[in-house]
């Protein structure tokens, strides 16, 4: 099976996983898919994630975090998809919720939030943003 959009995968099962309150939830492992992962764990979005190689495939297991038994993602969204590149500078990175959600940003230092973008002073294609 392949798929056009394996980031756009990864977070509607993390948004899927969330709404039918599991703890955990798999998705098959990329380098991308596993930076996007620390950046959401660096700012509290989830648990955590760990490598899972029970099937024949490697997956990534993705631990879902609750605040008083609600979701801690109340919002993810896909900002560049396959049909639309969206790039920004690091002067132009959207705020997502007046600073209260992060944009995740692919950058030549990585995958960062825009917070971490801007502080490094680099730009690049702006991939998911999450509150």
């Amino acid at each position: 099976m392949s798929l056009t959009d394996p980031v756009g995968d990864m977070l509607t099962r993390i948004r899927n996983g969330q709404r039918a309150k599991k703890d955990s939830v798999l998705s098959p492992a990329s380098t991308l898919r596993a930076n996007v992962l620390e950046v959401l764990q660096r700012e509290g979005y989830i648990r955590g994630y760990s490598e899972d190689e029970t099937g024949a495939h490697k997956a990534l297991k993705i631990e879902l975090k609750y605040f008083e038994g609600e979701p801690a993602i109340q919002h993810v969204a896909r900002v560049s998809k396959p049909g639309r590149r969206v790039y920004s500078g690091s002067r132009e990175l959207p705020t997502v919720r007046n600073g209260l959600g992060i944009s995740i940003v692919s950058t030549p230092k990585g995958v960062l939030s825009d917070i971490e973008a801007r502080t490094e002073n680099v730009g690049g294609e702006v991939l998911a943003e999450v509150y």
